[in-house]
């Protein structure tokens, strides 16, 4: 029998009576003057990465539309689990709230965590970019053709990438083109990484052969001669890199398997607040603080208020499934 609390059979009694007498009846933390402190924004991913730009750039914006202080904190380990767990776990108040992102419709598959994206309150989908394959400077490969071949003729193990944890976004996006290559998904080897950042210091400092994550993601290192991109994995090229050519120009291949993000709170926000919080991110979202930043980078920007980023999150669910067991890293 579960236990019940003085203090929950205290609340349970109390809204069954006020539902009997007909009331309806807020919890006491839903107050119609949120928020009265400032905000903590959980970032499940390192600093300098695409998921950290985007909370910033949120934050930022947040504060303003609310009035009170907004404060990013990078919470990273386990591949996104710790992050994703302390969005979860906060109090269902509205001052804890997070990024979730593409993860979290992949980490429960793989056997991470029990976590899905049902474990939250969705507030609104903010952004969603296309994965690239970028290499050093340094590298022998001019295009992705030669990259391509190296890799088809090489021994399985020889080749090295990173990007993101194992079975992240970022390593389904490169099964997915060496499936398109008729080769296994375990021929190139997959160094997890905890995010971007960490692994374009990898791959500059020759421990990795390339990466496959959004060109964005990579402009910092691009800029600084250390990294080139060969290929973005998208319909088209993407304007801010437009010397970038897409995989199926190249090599005639069709991948296209994304990463995006958005605000969530722990399971069991009282709507009031929910709602406040989704109207005060669409402000976000339209605002030139938002927009303008995310251009220059060429970060893809998705807009979805509440009930259409649960839909989004329901169906990257059951499609990332598919591939994760596809790609054999099933483990649920």
């Amino acid at each position: 029998m579960k236990n019940i609390t003085r203090r929950g059979f205290f609340a349970t009694t109390t809204a069954a009576a006020a539902a009997a007498a007909g009331l309806r009846i807020n919890p006491a933390f839903a107050e119609s003057d949120y928020p009265k402190r400032p905000i903590e924004l959980i970032c499940p991913w390192s600093a300098g990465g695409g998921t950290d730009t985007t909370a910033r750039l949120v934050a930022a914006v947040l504060e303003r539309e609310l009035g009170q202080p907004v404060n990013v904190v990078n919470r990273t380990g386990g591949s996104g689990v710790v992050g994703h767990t302390a969005i979860a776990n906060a109090k269902p108040d509205g001052y804890t709230l997070g990024v979730v992102t593409v993860e979290i419709a992949t980490m429960h598959w793989q056997g991470l965590t029990d976590l899905t994206p049902t474990s939250y309150t969705p507030l609104a989908l903010m952004t969603e970019d296309l994965p690239g394959i970028q290499v050093n400077t340094e590298s022998p490969y001019k295009n992705v053709n030669e990259l391509a071949e190296a890799i088809k003729a090489a021994p399985a193990g020889k080749f090295k990438a990173s990007g993101t944890g194992q079975g992240g976004i970022w390593h389904l996006a490169l099964v997915a083109w060496l499936t398109a290559m008729d080769l296994p998904a375990n021929h190139v080897v997959w160094v997890p990484s905890q995010g971007v950042a960490p692994a374009l210091q990898d791959l500059a400092s020759g421990g990795i052969d390339f990466i496959t994550c959004s060109v964005p993601e990579s402009r910092s290192m691009i800029d600084a001669g250390k990294v080139k991109s060969l290929a973005v994995m998208a319909p088209e090229r993407n304007p801010v890199f437009p010397d970038v050519p897409t995989l199926k120009e190249e090599m005639g291949i069709e991948v296209s398997l994304g990463g995006w993000r958005g605000i969530a709170a722990p399971e069991g926000l009282p709507q009031d607040i929910a709602d406040k919080l989704t109207k005060a991110l669409e402000a976000v979202y339209k605002s030139p603080e938002f927009n303008e930043p995310l251009d220059r980078q060429g970060l893809g920007k998705h807009w979805a208020d509440a009930a259409g980023f649960e839909a989004f999150m329901a169906d990257a669910d059951q499609q990332l499934g598919a591939a994760i067991k596809a790609a054999g890293l099933a483990k649920s």
